[in-house]
């Protein structure tokens, strides 16, 4: 345990800020950051971390220190092509200069709020969701991270239906606040934190029936469901893709029963999945949306959620058709950083970047050669790699095992491209590349990949 001494730590701050602020770094320096690294995430930050992580690399030599494009680099130098892009943050590639430009000139203004004054960014934002969003969508209230935009969609919901009890559904992958995780469908995210939530009722994906069922059965015994909450597709539970015309059907039965839809859009959002929502895949509007990842522009955290006006109406955030006025505006929570200037000037700015150069289609565009190549690679290891399956830039590959994917992702690796598996296992492992990803670079992580599943397969004896 660190022994308290404010002096120590003074000096210490003062030496991390030079680090920060050189514009190189010596050998010994760079050295000294590999070290204190290491060392300070055993001791201060997550002891089983490291070991954790020792799926995409056999040490932990690598400590990342700059990014660019759709690469990152080390403390060396060492540059790898990012196929993970941070779960879906780094849409707009890293470090992207024209967002970039926007957040330096608003950090250069000012970069968070007063509480109590207009901040005009705010509305802006919230004005342009608006415009790229399904149907009637309206009404924004922006927070930090995924899970806290979930408890807001899930506080909202009940808010605006009266109901008590949430459908989710096997695999969901939400976020892990208390009210996030309950509505997860992993056992191994839940079970430590038992009881949680209890007014929860998990059902499977892709099966509206199993929904409908479930939402029937609680009235049936007088109990009253206030969302429907579900991932237009599944990303951390392997990039699991419902048929056609599920989304449609969910619509259906909660506009039959009064319950409000939520779609979980942080991870298929902003043209990950080759549409500027997952949701237009199918042109459903649902009641409450949340968004995230991308939203970032790959700088500055901003999540959030966007609703229809009847949710507001019905539950007494506005002044609505049943007369309910602004006697809590606040009721739904007030993040201290939610929606501060220099996120919103990131999302704004990431939206016009999107617009512009249409990443939507980019996505779907070089999504596609990306599946064309694994089925190839498919065909020629069949044993190796089982399946595939996406849906614009975000895809995963298949192996027999836990224990083989790990190999696949070391491989990798060790060839410069970084990877990584979904759920706490490496059997399914994401291929989530920045939306603008040259496809020179594609075609580099195919080539990397042939060689990567010849030499797995050839360890394991399944060629």
């Amino acid at each position: 345990m660190t022994e308290r001494n404010m002096q120590k730590a003074l000096e210490e701050a003062k030496r991390v800020v030079s680090l920060i602020e050189s514009d190189a770094l010596t050998e010994d320096q760079k050295k000294a950051i590999q070290t204190d690294s290491i060392a300070n995430f055993n001791e201060n930050v997550n002891p089983g971390w490291l070991e954790y992580r020792k799926s995409v690399s056999t040490d932990a030599a690598f400590v990342e220190w700059e990014d660019e494009g759709d690469v990152f680099r080390d403390l060396n130098g060492v540059e790898f092509i990012d196929c993970l892009g941070g779960f879906g943050i780094f849409a707009c590639g890293h470090g992207n200069p024209e967002i970039k430009k926007t957040v330096m000139a608003q950090l250069n203004r000012y970069s968070l709020h007063s509480q109590e004054l207009v901040d005009p960014l705010r509305g802006y934002l919230a004005n342009l969701l608006g415009m790229i969003t399904p149907g009637d969508l309206q009404y924004c209230f922006f927070t930090n991270g995924g899970a806290e935009a979930v408890e807001m969609a899930l506080k909202l919901a009940r808010l605006a239906t009266g109901g008590r009890w949430y459908i989710s559904t096997v695999g969901a992958f939400h976020g892990k606040s208390m009210g996030a995780i309950s509505m997860g469908g992993k056992g191994a995210y839940r079970e430590d934190y038992i009881p949680m939530i209890q007014q929860v009722q998990h059902v499977k994906f892709g099966d509206a029936e199993a929904a409908r069922v479930a939402i029937e059965n609680l009235e049936a015994v007088g109990e009253k469901v206030a969302g429907l909450i579900v991932e237009p597709i599944q990303g951390e539970a392997g990039v699991q893709i419902p048929p056609d015309g599920y989304l449609k059907a969910l619509r259906e039965i909660c506009d039959e029963h009064g319950v409000a839809l939520i779609f979980d859009e942080i991870q298929t959002g902003l043209g990950r999945t080759g549409t500027m929502w997952r949701c237009d895949h199918e042109g459903v509007c649902p009641d409450i949306m949340t968004y995230g990842k991308a939203s970032s522009g790959g700088l500055v955290p901003i999540t959030g959620i966007i609703a229809r006006p009847w949710t507001y109406e019905k539950s007494g955030v506005g002044t609505g058709v049943e007369g309910k006025m602004f006697d809590n505006p606040w009721i739904l929570g007030s993040p201290t950083f939610g929606g501060n200037p220099l996120a919103c000037a990131a999302f704004i700015s990431t939206i016009r970047y999107m617009l512009e150069n249409d990443l939507p289609g980019l996505s779907k565009q070089k999504g596609e050669r990306y599946m064309a190549g694994l089925a190839k690679l498919h065909e020629k290891y069949p044993k190796v790699l089982t399946t595939y399956r996406g849906a614009g830039m975000l895809m995963c590959m298949e192996f027999p095992t836990d224990e083989v994917g790990h190999e696949v992702t070391k491989a990798l690796f060790a060839r410069n491209v970084m990877t990584a598996g979904t759920l706490v296992n490496a059997q399914t492992v994401r291929i989530e590349p920045p939306l603008v990803q040259a496809d020179e670079t594609i075609d580099k992580v195919l080539v990397a990949l042939d060689e990567a599943l010849a030499e797995v397969g050839e360890k394991y004896g399944l060629l």
